[in-house]
């Protein structure tokens, strides 16, 4: 069934108002009519709700409530990927899936071996574009939130950031010694003393050219475990969605809905 995210103010008492791009979807993508009915998300609340179609506009689709939804798809798992900036149109690929996967947070990161350079202006309209990828992956997938895709930082800005998380996995070719398992089941053994099951994970991804020795040292300082991800070199566009997948196989609690 087809969902659609709202903001609070567009939820008054039983009645939603749908706007924006959603409305030429609805009416002429998916042609539905009165009476049709479809779920709605409230994006700021995390609340879902089945609606019924009352009312078509050119600007605006009203609906009524037909009841709230106790079904959740967001995990326990909170993941926050920083992304070193690739080329091409690899980062919509990248956040298209990642979304997909139950990503909680992409932010876009400038590091040294990076081919793409962005200036102010294409920083903005980048992120704006990326963000509504992010949307139309979470209206696919039927999450109950839009991941957040940050602004653009460099290596330095992130490093204050890792304090927050239970684990920073900077994954690097060169690491010979530390492997995932060993990173993940160290936090595991962590989060069953504790008795938390909710995880906050930071992965930290270089982009095609690698990492540079400095950003790495940087980074470790900081507080990120260096891991290697085995004896194979992936892309920069497989790696995230690798770790996303073994990640929540670890640790998530909720259970996944198969399409």
């Amino acid at each position: 069934m087809p969902k659609f995210f709202v903001k609070s103010e567009q939820v008054n008492h039983n009645v939603i108002s749908i706007l924006g791009d959603d409305v030429n979807h609805i009416k002429n993508v998916l042609r539905m009519k009165e009476n049709d009915t479809f779920n709605v998300c409230d994006a700021d609340k995390s609340e879902n709700y089945l609606v019924r179609i009352t009312k078509l506009d050119n600007d605006e689709i009203q609906c009524d409530i037909i009841n709230k939804l106790e079904e959740r798809s967001e995990s326990n798992v909170n993941v926050h990927i920083y992304q070193g900036l690739p080329k091409a149109d690899k980062m919509e690929l990248i956040i298209q899936k990642s979304v997909e996967l139950g990503v909680s947070k992409i932010t876009p990161t400038e590091m040294k071996r990076c081919i793409v350079k962005l200036d102010g202006k294409d920083k903005a309209k980048k992120v704006e574009r990326w963000q509504k990828i992010s949307e139309v992956a979470a209206k696919q997938s039927g999450r109950d939130v839009i991941p957040e895709i940050c602004d653009v930082k460099n290596v330095k800005d992130i490093c204050k950031d890792f304090y927050k998380y239970d684990l920073v996995l900077l994954c690097y070719e060169n690491e010979k010694e530390t492997y995932l398992k060993e990173a993940l089941a160290e936090l595991n053994n962590r989060m069953e003393v504790s008795g938390n099951e909710n995880v906050n994970i930071a992965v930290i991804i270089g982009p095609e050219g690698g990492l540079d020795i400095s950003e790495v040292e940087c980074m470790k300082q900081s507080g990120a475990t260096v891991v290697s991800l085995g004896n194979r070199i992936l892309r920069t566009e497989t790696v995230g969605l690798s770790l996303l997948s073994i990640i929540m196989y670890e640790f998530e609690r909720n259970e996944v809905k198969l399409c």
